[in-house]
């Protein structure tokens, strides 16, 4: 009898350690953050969490401090995802062509995304530095006059925009040239017996027919960049004044700086709404490009 069970229920032995392994580091997480959200918590032994309803998400809501960090979260995303994908889409395009030394030139370009977020961090510091950095030595050379980069409070998140689109373009770039190998021929052998030029061949087919890919590239870049962490704590650590202190950062700073461990909470159920919720629009897109 016990083996006759085992025979009928072998697929779900199969996929209980995976599914014990989501239960247990993901969904127990997310749970116990939401549970906390709504506690007060100094991480006391001696003090227990006080319950406190919603006035962690209120209290939120009224910090300004909160409020700029929602600001540089999506300041930093929004332009870095529109430049990766731009540069990404122009680059997959260029490497989708046959020209001499292509092979060399693509792992050269790929060689940033090997490297950890945090070395790439230590490495753009050093570039950055304003005395004796690389970037302000070019702009010495050509009679510009030196810039403080990470030091100067509106040129910080626009510095860090440039490191991350640096290490991730090749990614996105990966992605859409895997999407253009699989792009059908017909339609481009249409085009040159009507005679369209390259820019109507790109505008009218390749940018149609790669819109899924696109998408696909944009929801796991989304994704990334809405979370960075590595980056910004390596050079800056959210200064200067807080300039770019994003929501991963302020809410690591209310946590285990301040050790305001249910406001912390709050902060990132608020942060995995909006994450899920911007997902989930991107995954909505797609399914009606698709169906169209």
């Amino acid at each position: 009898m016990g083996y006759n069970w085992i025979n009928r229920n072998l697929k779900w032995m199969y996929i209980l350690p995976a599914l014990v392994f989501v239960l247990v580091m993901m969904l127990f997480p997310i749970a116990y953050t939401l549970w906390i959200s709504f506690y007060e918590w100094s991480m006391s032994a001696v003090t227990p969490p006080a319950f406190v309803g919603l006035d962690n998400y209120i209290s939120m809501f009224k910090d300004e401090r909160f409020l700029d960090s929602v600001y540089n979260t999506f300041y930093f995303t929004i332009v870095a995802l529109v430049a990766e994908m731009v540069l990404g889409l122009a680059i997959a395009v260029l490497f989708n062509r046959s020209f001499k030394g292509k092979n060399i030139a693509k792992t050269l370009f790929l060689l940033p995304m090997v490297a950890t977020p945090v070395a790439m961090g230590l490495v753009w510091m050093l570039i950055y530095e304003p005395t004796i950095g690389a970037a302000n030595t070019i702009l010495k050379s050509i009679g510009l006059e030196p810039q403080l980069y990470l030091a100067s409070m509106t040129q910080v998140i626009p510095s860090l925009i440039v490191v991350d689109v640096w290490q991730w373009t090749p990614m996105v770039a990966l992605i859409l040239m895997a999407g253009l190998s699989t792009l059908p021929t017909d339609p481009y052998e249409s085009a040159d017996v009507d005679g369209a030029s390259a820019w109507q061949k790109f505008v009218h087919i390749t940018l149609p027919l790669l819109k899924p890919t696109i998408l696909i590239a944009l929801m796991l870049r989304l994704i990334d960049v809405l979370k960075t962490f590595d980056i910004i704590y390596a050079t800056t650590q959210g200064g200067p004044n807080f300039k770019s202190e994003t929501l991963n950062i302020y809410g690591y700073v209310l946590g285990f700086q301040y050790f305001k461990l249910g406001s912390a909470s709050a902060l990132l159920v608020i942060f995995f709404l909006i994450v899920m919720a911007l997902t989930l629009l991107l995954i909505w897109t797609k399914k009606r490009l698709e169906a169209e």
